[in-house]
């Protein structure tokens, strides 16, 4: 049986611009993601991503609304990500763990090659984004 990772990710959104940050490091170094990382047991997903992004943008996030939970099988195990509509409570994003990040508009989601788990993030996102203008 695969092993089953929990996983939270912000979906960073200031000015109208989505923030995407491209992986530095590991099997899928240099695929696009929104950022976040592992759980740690007894931690929600909120406190979760909060600590993560602190780690890895060194910005203070808000969590508002969970947009969706992805469910995917990658080769090794199985992925469940929490993601997160958040904004920048505080500071200025720094990475740490990415070799680089991009501001896209919601009509620009499609010119990243995202992580095939994140590919199903950003077509949510869209179609929350398209609702939130009508």
């Amino acid at each position: 049986m695969r092993k089953n990772v929990q996983v939270t990710a912000a979906i960073i959104i200031h000015e109208g611009r989505i923030f995407a940050a491209q992986r530095g490091y590991g099997d899928q170094k240099d695929g696009w993601e929104f950022p976040g990382g592992k759980m740690e047991p007894a931690e929600t997903a909120e406190d979760a991503i909060i600590r993560e992004i602190k780690e890895e943008l060194e910005v203070e996030i808000k969590p508002e609304k969970l947009l969706v939970t992805v469910e995917y099988d990658y080769p090794k195990f199985h992925l469940t990500m929490h993601c997160f509509i958040s904004s920048i409570v505080s500071g200025h994003i720094l990475l740490t763990e990415h070799e680089a990040a991009k501001w896209l508009l919601p009509s620009e989601l499609a010119t990243v090659d995202w992580l095939p788990a994140d590919v199903e993030v950003a077509e949510k996102l869209k179609e929350y984004l398209a609702g939130k203008n009508h």
